[in-house]
């Protein structure tokens, strides 16, 4: 019995230290490019919220593949009489197995871009932070960095979204804004073909008018958020019909122009 004590101590032990080893080894993996075993990094409040709830999610499916291990192992010994060396391998493989499966699944689950605006208004901002996180990577590098500031934002722009009533037309302009205007500028971009994506034409590449475009719409998600703030609702509407003119309908310049070539060729 000490015996089978001993052993189920020195399984614990290599279980913790390959634990270990595969979230550190994780973090390694993708640590160059800012990354961490849950993907890219966060940008703001909601996806890291999401991130943080399936790392629980793993802990506990890891914790439970453990305890199912090691008594199973328990009443095959005391039913054997003892598990020998090939019992004790036979465990110890397991538990790394799950372990390592474990510790990778499952996956956050990335939105998909039809879906960015379902539901309430205060969840459509924390999935558009979590799809935006995973379009950031192939973003050139100005964009990406406007993209990280619109994830601030967007975290304010939740809180302020608290406050409203999801029946009130501001909850409808933000929608708008936040789930129709941001991604499309995305979409828009990725259906460039890379080789077109630097080629300047009316004066600016499709990589810099993303860039000016974006910015745009940072500034008015603050101004959106800012006037929540300030209770200023009735202005937040006439800002949405300037933006529904300012955005609305194909994009101009070397972005649609590019887009739209790019569409007719498919």
């Amino acid at each position: 019995m000490a015996d089978s004590t001993r052993d189920s101590e020195a399984i614990f032990r290599e279980a913790g230290r390959s634990l270990a080893v595969q979230r550190e080894g994780g973090t390694h993996r993708r640590g160059g490019s800012g990354s961490g075993a849950n993907g890219p990094k966060s940008i703001g409040r909601g996806s890291a919220e999401a991130k943080r709830s399936n790392f629980l999610t793993r802990i506990k499916l890891i914790a439970a593949a453990l305890f199912a291990i090691i008594v199973a192992a328990s009443v095959a010994g005391l039913v054997l009489g003892g598990i020998g060396f090939a019992g004790i391998m036979i465990t110890f493989l397991a538990i790394v197995a799950a372990v390592i499966i474990f510790a990778n699944y499952p996956k956050v689950k990335v939105p998909r871009r039809a879906d960015l605006n379902r539901g309430d208004v205060k969840h459509l901002v924390a999935r558009t932070e979590l799809w935006l996180e995973h379009q950031r990577p192939a973003l050139p590098a100005p964009a990406a960095r406007i993209v990280d500031d619109i994830g601030v934002q967007l975290d304010a722009l939740g809180l302020q979204l608290e406050n409203v009533d999801p029946a009130h037309p501001a909850a409808a302009e933000t929608r708008k804004l936040v789930g129709e205007y941001l991604p499309e500028m995305i979409d828009s971009y990725n259906r460039i073909p890379a080789g077109l994506r630097r080629e300047q034409r009316a004066g600016a590449t499709p990589d810099e008018q993303l860039a000016e475009s974006l910015q745009k719409i940072s500034g008015e998600i603050d101004q959106v958020t800012r006037q929540l703030a300030d209770g200023a609702l009735d202005d937040l509407a006439i800002r949405t019909r300037y933006l529904d003119y300012k955005f609305g309908g194909q994009l101009e310049g070397p972005l649609g122009a590019a887009a739209q070539n790019a569409a007719e060729k498919q």
